[in-house]
């Protein structure tokens, strides 16, 4: 799995034109699922989500958790994060996990991170043509790939 977190004072997710979700501080994690992704991956990220500090103290460190700040989270499935451009100039997806096995990644993925949040976080829809707004607080923008994780 492959993530993006941006840091964000607020964002949104449109489809046709319709909010499908939305929130104030916190992040926007747009997440990508490769065909070798697993629960193990799950966990793991999750974790390092809910426990980075990525917000500003009383002396402008980021030294503060998403929990520290009470945050919210917009979670934008995307597939794309997987893309290959090493031949031509046309991505390969061929590293992006089908819809058979990416859709109850993703929706595990949903679960468990709002149950370590505590709350519900807000989404877009899987597959879908999505229209992301954010307004990128700092800016700060973070990529974790779980293949990194050793």
């Amino acid at each position: 799995m492959k993530i993006v977190i941006q840091r964000v004072s607020s964002a949104k997710v449109e489809i046709q034109n319709l909010i499908k979700g939305q929130i104030k501080q916190g992040y926007l994690i747009l997440l990508g699922i490769s065909k070798n992704d697993n629960q193990t991956d799950i966990e793991w990220l999750v974790n390092k989500i809910i426990n980075l500090r990525l917000f500003n103290d009383d002396t402008g460190k980021m030294n503060l958790s998403l929990q520290d700040i009470n945050g919210e989270i917009l979670l934008i499935s995307q597939f794309t994060l997987f893309a290959s451009t090493k031949k031509g100039n046309r991505p390969s997806f061929l590293n992006s996990a089908k819809p058979d096995i990416a859709i109850p990644l993703y929706e595990q993925f949903i679960k468990i991170l709002s149950q370590k949040l505590g709350k519900p976080i807000e989404t877009g829809e899987f597959g879908a043509d999505m229209q992301v707004s954010l307004t990128n607080d700092g800016p700060v923008t973070i990529t974790i790939d779980t293949n990194d994780k050793h």
